[in-house]
């Protein structure tokens, strides 16, 4: 069984950085598509970025050239880095994984996963 823990959340100023990691255990990491997802309470959960199995990555437009996803296999870490925050990044985010196949071509629909985190929670005011 896959497991998913995510951390680094917390409440920053609008401008500022943050960087989400999200250990990983129960599977070969490096077999795993990762992807970081949020959401926002009373809204559907937004894919944001993903990470192919083959190193590719694929970015929600309102997060590209601001925030970047890597992993540390070494470590069977996921990272997200945010940086520029905006209010409107506010959210719970997911740390996402599967080894099966991909529903989507931009890795970024819920139905890309199978497995999630709890959950971390980014707050960015003005």
């Amino acid at each position: 069984q896959v497991r998913l823990v995510e951390s680094g959340g917390g409440s920053v100023l609008a401008g500022g950085s943050l960087r989400l990691s999200c250990a990983v255990s129960g599977s070969t990491f490096s077999s795993l598509r990762m992807g970081w997802f949020r959401q926002v309470a009373g809204k559907e959960r937004e894919g944001v970025a993903a990470l192919a199995i083959d190193g590719s990555t694929s970015y929600a437009t309102s997060v590209k050239g601001r925030f970047t996803i890597s992993k540390d296999n070494a470590e069977n870490t996921l990272y997200f880095e945010m940086n520029s925050l905006k209010p409107e990044d506010t959210a719970m985010y997911y740390c996402a994984a599967s080894r099966f196949w991909p529903y989507s071509s931009t890795l970024l629909n819920q139905k890309d996963y199978y497995y999630w985190g709890q959950g971390t929670q980014v707050t960015v005011s003005s």
